[in-house]
């Protein structure tokens, strides 16, 4: 359980210090770094657009911001969150690392309301990153 619980600790610690890192390069450049390949290729945005401009708005506690940048991933944001602690707390427990039957229904859920979103947001201007 202990040897677990510290993989997972160094998974978490890595993913944050990366995020960390990509945010500061983010504030000196003055903007986020990473296009959305799909608007660059396409025009229409995505249901990821504007996440890198809602995460660095987070950081910076301005929540109305981040919520106008990708209104949907702001709301899944804290079921992704509590959807992520149940898992790691089962994994760290039992060694399974799969999700429920319950969590994967939570997950689907989450993937049809991304793709909907997706497809809405280029049709309604209120859906649309701002920033």
């Amino acid at each position: 359980m202990r040897q677990r619980f510290f993989r997972l600790l160094m998974g978490v610690g890595r993913l944050v210090a990366v995020g960390l890192l990509y945010a500061c390069i983010c504030w000196l450049v003055g903007r986020p770094l990473i296009p959305c390949p799909f608007y660059t290729v396409t025009g229409l945005y995505c249901p990821g657009c504007g996440v890198s401009r809602m995460c660095l708005s987070l950081l910076r506690l301005d929540i109305p911001v981040a919520f106008a940048a990708n209104r949907l991933v702001f709301l899944l944001l804290p079921v992704g969150a509590v959807l992520a602690l149940q898992i790691a707390v089962r994994y760290v427990r039992t060694g399974e690392h799969l999700p429920t039957r319950a969590q994967q229904c939570v997950l689907v859920c989450m993937c049809i309301a991304l793709v909907t979103f997706g497809v809405l947001r280029n049709f309604v201007p209120y859906l649309q990153p701002c920033g």
